[in-house]
Order: C-alpha cells, then sequence, then structure tokens
C-alpha cells in the first residue's frame, strides 16, 4: 500500500479498509486514462508547474468520501501533494465551502480532478439524501436503514456514506446475514419452514424474515425470528403488528416509503425503515474544483 500513513488512518478509522480504497482508486484512474495519459493536461501544463485545487461545495448537503477523494490526489500525485482538509465526512457544508485543498503538481491535479470528483460527489449525495431522511424521522425512536440495491463495486463506500448521512447499515452481504424472502418462502413451502431452514443450517446467523401478512407473523414469532421485514404494509397495518409483536423482535418497514410519509410510518413503532432510494436513486451533491 502506498497511501501516506496518516491518509490510511483516517479511512480504518472511517471503517473502510485502506488497501480496498486504494485498489478502487488505481482502477478508477486507470480507467479514466486508458493506458494513456491525460493529453489535455500534458499539452496545456508545463511539467514542472505546481497548483493549488480547492475542493468546493456547489450546493447545500452532507460531505462523504472527503478522505477517498484525497486518495485518489494522493494516489495520481505519487504522495507529492500537500492536502489541507476543512471539513469532516458527516458535516453539512454549505454553498462555497471549501471542503479540502490540494496543493502538487498541477497536471497530476487535474488528471485527479474528475475520478476524485466522480467518487465525492456520489457519497456526498448518499449521505445528504440520508440525512433528509434521517431528519424527517427524527425523534421517533426508528432508525433509517439501507438495503443491498448498491453500485457493484461500491458497496462498502455507499453503505459508509450512508452512515456519514445519520443512518445504519442492513447487511453488507449475503453470508453475514439471512434475510428469507418472497421466493425463499415459495422454495421452502413456507414462511416458518423457511426460517427453519436456515437456522438449521446456519445457527449463528441472524435471520430476517419477510411477511406481506399480519397472520404470518405469529409463526415466524414463534419459530423465533429476529428480525421482521413488514413488506408494503400500511400504518395501521404496522400499528397492528407492532402491537402483535409486542417487542419479541425487532420490526423493519419497507417497501412504497417516501419523505413525505415516513415520519407517519416511524411513528408505528417500528424499529428501521429499509430505503433502498439512500444507494440507488441518490442525486449526487455538486462539488467542483477550482485551481489558483
Amino acid at each position: 500500500m502506498t497511501l501516506s500513513p496518516d491518509l490510511a488512518s483516517r479511512l480504518a478509522k472511517a471503517g473502510l479498509d485502506p488497501a480496498a480504497v486504494e485498489a478502487l482508486v488505481r482502477a478508477t484512474v486507470a480507467e479514466d486514462l486508458d493506458g494513456g495519459v491525460d493529453v489535455t493536461s500534458v499539452a496545456t501544463v508545463p511539467a514542472d508547474a505546481r497548483g493549488h485545487a480547492d475542493f468546493t461545495a456547489r450546493a447545500i448537503g452532507v460531505a462523504a468520501g472527503i478522505p477517498v477523494a484525497e486518495a485518489v490526489v494522493d494516489v495520481v500525485c505519487g504522495g507529492a501533494a500537500d492536502i489541507s482538509t476543512f471539513v469532516a465526512d458527516g458535516d453539512r457544508v454549505a454553498r462555497g465551502q471549501v471542503l479540502f485543498t490540494a496543493s502538487g503538481p498541477t497536471r497530476e491535479l487535474l488528471t485527479a480532478e474528475r475520478s476524485a470528483l466522480n467518487l465525492l460527489c456520489r457519497l456526498s449525495g448518499i449521505a445528504t439524501l440520508t440525512r433528509e431522511w434521517v431528519d424527517a424521522i427524527a425523534g421517533t425512536g426508528a432508525a433509517i436503514r439501507d438495503t443491498r440495491k448498491t453500485t457493484p463495486g461500491l458497496r462498502a463506500l455507499e453503505k459508509y456514506a450512508v452512515r456519514c448521512g445519520g443512518g445504519v447499515n442492513h447487511r453488507m452481504s449475503l453470508s453475514d446475514a439471512a434475510m428469507v424472502k418472497d421466493n425463499h418462502v415459495v422454495a421452502a413451502g413456507g414462511v416458518a419452514e423457511a426460517f427453519r431452514a436456515v437456522r438449521t443450517a446456519f445457527p449463528d446467523v441472524p435471520v430476517e424474515v419477510e411477511v406481506d401478512r399480519l397472520d404470518q407473523i405469529a409463526p415466524v414469532l414463534e419459530a423465533g425470528a429476529d428480525l421482521i421485514l413488514l413488506d408494503n404494509m400500511t400504518p395501521h397495518q404496522l400499528r397492528e403488528a407492532v402491537a402483535l409483536v409486542a417487542g419479541r423482535a425487532r420490526l423493519e418497514s419497507s417497501g412504497g416509503l417516501t419523505l413525505d410519509t415516513a415520519r407517519d410510518v416511524a411513528a408505528t413503532g417500528v424499529d428501521y425503515l429499509a430505503v433502498g432510494a439512500l444507494t440507488h436513486s441518490a442525486p449526487i451533491l455538486d462539488i467542483g474544483v477550482d485551481l489558483r
């Protein structure tokens, strides 16, 4: 690994694998260069020129992925850039606020610009949207949770961005928790049967079971489900489910959720609202680079 020790430490403290981030950064830059060079920067910028690049928010939002963007600069500049950071991931940012500044060889700074922004804008957009959902249900006791509807190859970063926005993560992979959904139920011959099959095969793995009718809850509870996903239920049905479960399992509402209805859903007493849109539909946060 060639990231600076300080940057590698910051990534690790954020719960990100520095080696994995560096590998992603190198693949991202390699895709941008496609085996060649940055022809525009090489042609227009003297080889010995040095500059300062300000990464600046152009919209109000929540920052996420600053150390990831810095890793792009670090890798492209070969460790020759001096980086000053003014905002932490998870901070709210204002239009015109400088997130970080990189000083170094101008050609390399310009080569790093788009790769760094692609990651920084994407992750900050996810954090910004997540914070909107979190703010919408503030004080209800419920939490906003993501799904596996992530961009291939970017799951760890996108779920990190959800955390930066105040949300919580669902399972990271198919192997760290079980989710018994409708197709598993069909294959197993019933909701309770599917749960028992998973519990028998993987006794130590947390198991969540999806139900779409209230009458499916009792057998799942009796079987010992840790968490029940209530799919496409109305607030009235959710309140009935909360009363029926009476704290014996955690409850997650999923399907058809919007920012306008989020607070009503959260107020029913469920523990989580599952929002796939956090990662599959978040608009980017507009961030730009100003060279001086």
